[in-house]
Protein backbone atom coordinates (compact mmCIF):
# COMPACT_ATOMS: atom_id res chain seq x y z
CA UNK A 1 0.00 0.00 0.00
CA UNK A 2 1.41 3.86 -0.92
CA UNK A 3 2.31 6.27 1.76
CA UNK A 4 -0.48 8.40 0.45
CA UNK A 5 -3.16 5.55 0.41
CA UNK A 6 -2.30 4.96 3.88
CA UNK A 7 -2.64 8.70 4.90
CA UNK A 8 -5.92 8.69 3.67
CA UNK A 9 -7.16 5.57 4.56
CA UNK A 10 -6.47 6.94 8.38
CA UNK A 11 -8.37 9.91 8.02
CA UNK A 12 -11.49 8.14 6.39
CA UNK A 13 -11.36 6.15 9.69
CA UNK A 14 -11.30 8.96 11.81
CA UNK A 15 -14.22 10.23 9.36
CA UNK A 16 -16.45 7.57 9.97
CA UNK A 17 -16.12 7.87 13.92
CA UNK A 18 -16.97 11.23 14.05
CA UNK A 19 -19.95 10.73 11.42
CA UNK A 20 -21.43 7.77 13.16
CA UNK A 21 -21.31 10.16 16.47
CA UNK A 22 -23.71 12.37 14.71
CA UNK A 23 -25.71 9.47 12.46
CA UNK A 24 -25.49 5.87 14.48
CA UNK A 25 -25.16 3.11 11.67
CA UNK A 26 -28.54 2.11 12.83
CA UNK A 27 -29.95 5.31 12.27
CA UNK A 28 -27.84 5.91 8.30
CA UNK A 29 -28.57 2.01 7.54
CA UNK A 30 -32.45 2.74 8.00
CA UNK A 31 -32.27 5.63 6.08
CA UNK A 32 -30.20 3.57 3.36
CA UNK A 33 -32.56 0.77 3.34
CA UNK A 34 -35.52 3.52 2.73
CA UNK A 35 -34.48 4.48 -0.28
CA UNK A 36 -35.98 3.13 -3.40
CA UNK A 37 -35.48 3.51 -7.29
CA UNK A 38 -31.83 3.46 -8.09
CA UNK A 39 -30.84 4.24 -11.87
CA UNK A 40 -29.16 1.39 -13.27
CA UNK A 41 -25.08 2.02 -13.06
CA UNK A 42 -24.05 -1.41 -15.44
CA UNK A 43 -26.96 -0.70 -17.86
CA UNK A 44 -26.31 2.68 -18.61
CA UNK A 45 -22.78 1.87 -19.43
CA UNK A 46 -23.87 -1.96 -21.48
CA UNK A 47 -26.70 0.61 -23.37
CA UNK A 48 -24.01 2.67 -24.50
CA UNK A 49 -21.51 -0.04 -25.60
CA UNK A 50 -24.59 -1.82 -27.67
CA UNK A 51 -25.14 1.09 -29.04
CA UNK A 52 -21.21 0.84 -30.90
CA UNK A 53 -20.56 4.26 -28.86
CA UNK A 54 -18.04 4.26 -26.04
CA UNK A 55 -19.14 4.05 -22.25
CA UNK A 56 -17.69 7.15 -20.26
CA UNK A 57 -17.74 7.33 -16.83
CA UNK A 58 -17.71 11.06 -16.75
CA UNK A 59 -15.84 12.07 -13.28
CA UNK A 60 -16.86 15.49 -10.97
CA UNK A 61 -13.71 16.56 -9.53
CA UNK A 62 -12.70 19.98 -7.88
CA UNK A 63 -9.19 18.35 -7.35
CA UNK A 64 -6.40 15.75 -6.65
CA UNK A 65 -3.41 15.37 -4.82
CA UNK A 66 -1.45 15.18 -7.39
CA UNK A 67 -2.35 17.72 -9.52
CA UNK A 68 -4.01 20.26 -6.88
CA UNK A 69 -6.71 22.25 -8.20
CA UNK A 70 -8.46 20.87 -11.30
CA UNK A 71 -10.96 23.95 -12.31
CA UNK A 72 -11.69 26.94 -10.12
CA UNK A 73 -15.01 27.81 -11.20
CA UNK A 74 -16.94 24.54 -9.89
CA UNK A 75 -20.61 24.38 -10.22
CA UNK A 76 -21.48 20.15 -9.91
CA UNK A 77 -24.77 20.58 -11.71
CA UNK A 78 -23.89 22.37 -14.68
CA UNK A 79 -20.82 20.21 -15.07
CA UNK A 80 -23.24 16.91 -14.54
CA UNK A 81 -25.61 18.75 -17.46
CA UNK A 82 -22.58 19.34 -19.55
CA UNK A 83 -21.96 15.62 -19.53
CA UNK A 84 -24.97 14.68 -20.09
CA UNK A 85 -25.92 16.65 -23.34
CA UNK A 86 -22.37 16.51 -24.67
CA UNK A 87 -22.55 17.35 -28.19
CA UNK A 88 -25.60 15.95 -28.45
CA UNK A 89 -24.66 12.56 -30.27
CA UNK A 90 -21.85 11.48 -28.17
CA UNK A 91 -22.33 12.17 -23.97
CA UNK A 92 -21.99 10.56 -21.08
CA UNK A 93 -23.18 6.83 -19.86
CA UNK A 94 -23.03 7.83 -15.87
CA UNK A 95 -21.39 10.49 -13.48
CA UNK A 96 -18.68 9.59 -10.99
CA UNK A 97 -18.63 12.79 -7.94
CA UNK A 98 -15.88 13.03 -5.60
CA UNK A 99 -16.70 13.55 -2.30
CA UNK A 100 -13.74 12.99 -0.22
CA UNK A 101 -12.92 16.49 1.45
CA UNK A 102 -9.46 16.76 2.54
CA UNK A 103 -7.44 15.14 -0.19
CA UNK A 104 -9.94 15.96 -3.32
CA UNK A 105 -12.06 18.83 -2.34
CA UNK A 106 -14.83 17.16 -2.77
CA UNK A 107 -18.42 16.96 -0.71
CA UNK A 108 -21.41 14.72 -0.62
CA UNK A 109 -23.54 17.76 -1.65
CA UNK A 110 -21.57 17.45 -4.97
CA UNK A 111 -23.03 14.60 -5.59
CA UNK A 112 -26.54 15.63 -4.71
CA UNK A 113 -26.05 19.07 -6.82
CA UNK A 114 -24.90 16.67 -9.95
CA UNK A 115 -27.62 13.77 -9.47
CA UNK A 116 -30.41 16.22 -9.33
CA UNK A 117 -29.52 17.90 -12.19
CA UNK A 118 -29.67 15.00 -14.44
CA UNK A 119 -31.16 11.36 -15.21
CA UNK A 120 -28.00 9.91 -15.53
CA UNK A 121 -26.54 6.88 -12.75
CA UNK A 122 -24.17 8.15 -10.37
CA UNK A 123 -21.12 6.50 -8.59
CA UNK A 124 -19.88 7.95 -5.49
CA UNK A 125 -16.17 7.95 -5.55
CA UNK A 126 -14.11 7.99 -2.25
CA UNK A 127 -12.46 5.72 -0.49
CA UNK A 128 -14.92 3.01 1.39
CA UNK A 129 -13.19 1.66 4.44
CA UNK A 130 -16.15 0.42 6.30
CA UNK A 131 -19.75 -0.74 6.34
CA UNK A 132 -21.03 2.66 7.13
CA UNK A 133 -19.59 4.17 3.86
CA UNK A 134 -21.68 2.13 1.56
CA UNK A 135 -25.24 3.16 3.95
CA UNK A 136 -23.98 6.89 3.82
CA UNK A 137 -23.55 6.36 0.00
CA UNK A 138 -27.21 4.92 -0.39
CA UNK A 139 -28.35 7.41 1.87
CA UNK A 140 -27.01 10.63 0.13
CA UNK A 141 -28.51 9.04 -3.27
CA UNK A 142 -25.64 7.22 -4.53
CA UNK A 143 -26.55 4.67 -6.88
CA UNK A 144 -23.21 3.01 -7.24
CA UNK A 145 -19.69 3.09 -5.23
CA UNK A 146 -15.98 2.34 -5.72
CA UNK A 147 -14.32 -0.56 -3.92
CA UNK A 148 -10.75 0.26 -4.18
CA UNK A 149 -9.19 -3.44 -3.60
CA UNK A 150 -5.85 -2.29 -2.29
CA UNK A 151 -7.78 -0.22 0.41
CA UNK A 152 -9.29 -3.57 1.71
CA UNK A 153 -8.72 -6.85 3.21
CA UNK A 154 -10.50 -9.26 1.35
CA UNK A 155 -13.58 -9.90 4.17
CA UNK A 156 -14.49 -6.71 4.52
CA UNK A 157 -14.80 -5.80 0.94
CA UNK A 158 -17.06 -9.10 0.12
CA UNK A 159 -19.05 -7.66 3.59
CA UNK A 160 -19.07 -4.31 1.42
CA UNK A 161 -20.21 -5.42 -1.55
CA UNK A 162 -23.10 -7.60 -0.10
CA UNK A 163 -24.14 -4.38 1.34
CA UNK A 164 -24.37 -2.79 -1.37
CA UNK A 165 -25.92 -5.21 -3.93
CA UNK A 166 -28.77 -5.43 -1.02
CA UNK A 167 -29.23 -1.72 -1.31
CA UNK A 168 -29.52 -2.37 -5.15
CA UNK A 169 -26.52 -0.27 -5.45
CA UNK A 170 -23.67 -1.14 -8.28
CA UNK A 171 -19.78 -1.86 -7.82
CA UNK A 172 -17.33 -0.50 -9.06
CA UNK A 173 -14.13 -2.62 -8.43
CA UNK A 174 -10.92 -1.10 -8.97
CA UNK A 175 -7.56 -3.09 -8.86
CA UNK A 176 -3.67 -2.06 -9.98
CA UNK A 177 -2.41 -4.81 -10.99
CA UNK A 178 -2.68 -8.67 -11.00
CA UNK A 179 -2.04 -9.42 -7.31
CA UNK A 180 -5.19 -7.43 -6.59
CA UNK A 181 -6.94 -8.50 -9.96
CA UNK A 182 -6.46 -12.02 -8.75
CA UNK A 183 -8.38 -11.10 -5.05
CA UNK A 184 -11.50 -9.30 -6.89
CA UNK A 185 -12.29 -12.22 -8.41
CA UNK A 186 -11.83 -14.61 -5.93
CA UNK A 187 -14.15 -12.43 -3.82
CA UNK A 188 -16.29 -10.20 -5.13
CA UNK A 189 -18.78 -10.85 -7.67
CA UNK A 190 -19.59 -7.11 -9.15
CA UNK A 191 -19.65 -6.92 -13.01
CA UNK A 192 -17.66 -3.99 -13.05
CA UNK A 193 -14.53 -4.19 -13.10
CA UNK A 194 -12.04 -1.22 -12.96
CA UNK A 195 -8.64 -0.90 -14.10
CA UNK A 196 -6.63 1.95 -12.84
CA UNK A 197 -3.78 2.31 -15.48
CA UNK A 198 -1.98 4.73 -12.40
CA UNK A 199 0.37 3.53 -10.51
CA UNK A 200 0.06 4.40 -6.94
CA UNK A 201 3.35 4.86 -5.19
CA UNK A 202 4.51 7.16 -8.44
CA UNK A 203 1.43 8.75 -9.73
CA UNK A 204 2.61 8.16 -13.39
CA UNK A 205 0.15 6.50 -16.04
CA UNK A 206 0.24 3.37 -18.37
CA UNK A 207 -2.24 2.13 -20.80
CA UNK A 208 -0.40 -1.15 -20.76
CA UNK A 209 -2.04 -1.85 -17.44
CA UNK A 210 -5.06 -2.16 -18.86
CA UNK A 211 -3.95 -3.86 -22.09
CA UNK A 212 -1.52 -6.27 -19.98
CA UNK A 213 -4.50 -7.48 -17.48
CA UNK A 214 -7.38 -8.11 -19.99
CA UNK A 215 -6.84 -11.08 -21.25
CA UNK A 216 -6.99 -12.28 -17.76
CA UNK A 217 -10.07 -10.89 -16.81
CA UNK A 218 -13.40 -13.43 -17.40
CA UNK A 219 -15.92 -12.43 -20.38
CA UNK A 220 -18.88 -11.89 -17.88
CA UNK A 221 -16.93 -8.82 -16.14
CA UNK A 222 -17.38 -5.50 -17.98
CA UNK A 223 -13.87 -3.74 -17.87
CA UNK A 224 -13.62 -0.28 -17.40
CA UNK A 225 -9.65 1.95 -17.98
CA UNK A 226 -9.33 4.59 -15.58
CA UNK A 227 -6.78 7.27 -15.83
CA UNK A 228 -4.69 7.87 -18.26
CA UNK A 229 -7.28 8.45 -21.42
CA UNK A 230 -6.35 12.00 -22.60
CA UNK A 231 -6.07 11.70 -26.45
CA UNK A 232 -8.13 10.25 -29.49
CA UNK A 233 -5.81 7.60 -30.05
CA UNK A 234 -5.99 6.72 -26.41
CA UNK A 235 -9.45 6.33 -27.08
CA UNK A 236 -8.81 4.33 -30.59
CA UNK A 237 -6.37 1.84 -28.74
CA UNK A 238 -8.63 0.90 -25.88
CA UNK A 239 -11.39 0.10 -28.47
CA UNK A 240 -8.93 -1.08 -30.72
CA UNK A 241 -8.42 -3.81 -27.85
CA UNK A 242 -12.02 -4.21 -27.04
CA UNK A 243 -12.28 -1.74 -24.40
CA UNK A 244 -15.51 0.38 -24.62
CA UNK A 245 -15.65 1.76 -21.17
CA UNK A 246 -13.85 4.20 -19.56
CA UNK A 247 -13.73 6.69 -16.10
CA UNK A 248 -12.61 10.11 -17.31
CA UNK A 249 -12.19 13.32 -15.10
CA UNK A 250 -8.84 15.55 -14.92
CA UNK A 251 -8.77 15.71 -18.88
CA UNK A 252 -12.54 17.52 -18.77
CA UNK A 253 -12.46 19.30 -15.71
CA UNK A 254 -9.70 21.51 -17.12
CA UNK A 255 -12.00 22.22 -20.59
CA UNK A 256 -14.04 25.39 -20.59
CA UNK A 257 -17.19 22.77 -21.24
CA UNK A 258 -16.54 19.50 -20.32
CA UNK A 259 -19.22 17.77 -22.10
CA UNK A 260 -17.86 18.91 -25.76
CA UNK A 261 -14.42 17.66 -24.51
CA UNK A 262 -15.73 14.58 -23.85
CA UNK A 263 -17.23 14.45 -27.27
CA UNK A 264 -14.31 15.23 -28.78
CA UNK A 265 -12.51 12.92 -27.11
CA UNK A 266 -14.87 10.22 -27.74
CA UNK A 267 -16.73 10.83 -30.44
CA UNK A 268 -17.20 8.12 -33.56
CA UNK A 269 -13.61 6.16 -34.29
CA UNK A 270 -12.37 3.53 -36.44
CA UNK A 271 -12.93 0.02 -34.82
CA UNK A 272 -10.83 -2.77 -35.15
Amino acid sequence: MSDILEKIIAVKHEEIAAAQRKIPLTAIRADAESRILTRDFAGALRNKIAKGQAAVIAEVKKASPSKGLLRQEFFPSDIAQSYAEGDGKTSAACLSVLTDKQFFQGSIDYLKQARASVDLPVLRKDFMVAPYHIYESRAMGADAVLLIVAALDDGLMAEMEAIATSLDMAVLIEVHDQAELDRALRHLKSPLLGINNRNLRTFETSLNTTLSLKKNIPADRLLITESGIGTQQDVQTMRDAGVHAFLVGETFMRAPEPGLALADLFGPVDQA
